[in-house]
């Protein structure tokens, strides 16, 4: 903290002014009563009295405010009195008052912080429960059913372990999807820069998903045809995992008969922008703002009848961080979706 001697010191100066004033008069009209008066004498006592009683009040004041201060962050702070100690006290009110108010702001944001964490673990460990509870129990009761002498029934025991894999399956995923997350939020995950086609790796998606997306009779398709290959420079395989979440998740909550659209666009001389466009039924606003959050789901119904882990755009959204692109959300509910995501350009 610079000290301003005009600012810091005014309370002293003032105070020690009164004080020499008052002394001062006081000798001067005992000098006059007794005969003795003298206009040096009184000089030099002002001067004294003002420089004694300026460092007196100085250094009393400092020392009162710095114990209570200093009590003020033994009782409500978790910082070290030496991070008090090393600034500059000063008796300045309005300086004071500015770093009080300054610290109950940083620690009201720092409560909200907290409650805010502690808010999101709760729900998150809640939602991690679910998520694995359901094929747990599963597979459980599957299992159960066999022991307790299904298994004598080929067509049952065939039946119920093709459905307790599907569950196992699902857990699989789910470990998968979460340790892929935790990798890349730690940086344990690295990626491995290529160039590549992004025209042929979304062709790829398309054959991939073919099967999934005619289930609902959903077309799979360019907005227009793409004769010349668009280079651009990124982790192809985490790029494609990306894609394919994107796509997935379009034809989920795609309407039957319905199309889902890929278009490549060039954003800027070194950037170029893919959106997944589909007709389904849209996101409602107030749930646009948490779609990449882990578990979050729009479909609140404990069924989850869409299935799938429920990490698949946080995944998106941390494969897009690590590349140091940005992802965007544009819909109308009722109306569809538009997800879109920039890449950089292949030199």
């Amino acid at each position: 903290m610079v000290i301003n001697f005009k600012k810091t010191y005014k309370f002293a100066v003032k105070s020690s002014l009164y004080i020499t004033l008052f002394a001062t008069s006081l000798v001067g009209i005992l000098s006059l009563i007794f005969h003795q008066f003298s206009y040096l004498f009184c000089a030099l006592f002002a001067i004294c009295i003002g420089v004694f009683s300026f460092f007196v009040i100085q250094y009393r004041v400092e020392k009162f405010i710095y114990k209570r201060v200093k009590k003020i962050y033994d009782d409500v702070s978790i910082l070290d009195t030496s991070d008090l100690r090393n600034q500059s006290i000063t008796t300045d009110m309005a300086t004071l008052t500015s770093e009080v108010k300054k610290f109950a702001t940083d620690k009201k944001v720092e409560i909200e912080m907290l409650k805010m964490r502690e808010e999101y673990r709760r729900e998150f460990i809640g939602n991690v429960s679910h998520e694995l509870k359901t094929p747990l129990f599963t597979v459980q009761g599957y299992l159960s059913t066999l022991l307790d002498g299904a298994m004598n029934d080929k067509n049952i025991r065939k039946k119920y372990i093709e459905r307790a894999e599907k569950g196992v399956e699902r857990l699989i995923y789910i470990v998968q999807d979460l340790d892929m997350i935790s990798k890349l939020e730690t940086g344990d995950l690295h990626l491995e820069f290529s160039e590549f086609n992004i025209v042929k790796l979304i062709q790829n998606v398309f054959d991939l998903l073919e099967m999934k997306a005619s289930q609902k009779d959903i077309l799979l398709m360019f907005d227009q045809k793409y004769f010349k290959p668009i280079l651009v420079m990124g982790d192809e395989e985490k790029i494609q995992q990306l894609v394919i979440n994107l796509i997935v998740n379009s034809i989920k909550y795609g309407k039957e008969k319905g199309t889902t659209e890929v278009s490549i666009d060039e954003l800027t001389n070194d950037k170029i922008i893919v959106r997944i466009t589909d007709n389904g039924e849209g996101i409602e606003k107030q749930n646009i703002s948490r779609l990449f959050e882990r578990f979050y789901r729009v479909d609140k119904s404990g069924s989850r009848t869409e299935g799938g882990s429920g990490l698949g755009l946080s995944i998106v959204k941390h494969i897009i961080e690590a590349h140091d692109e940005k992802i965007y959300v544009d819909s109308k509910f009722g109306q569809g979706s538009e997800f879109s995501f920039t890449l950089k350009k292949a030199k």
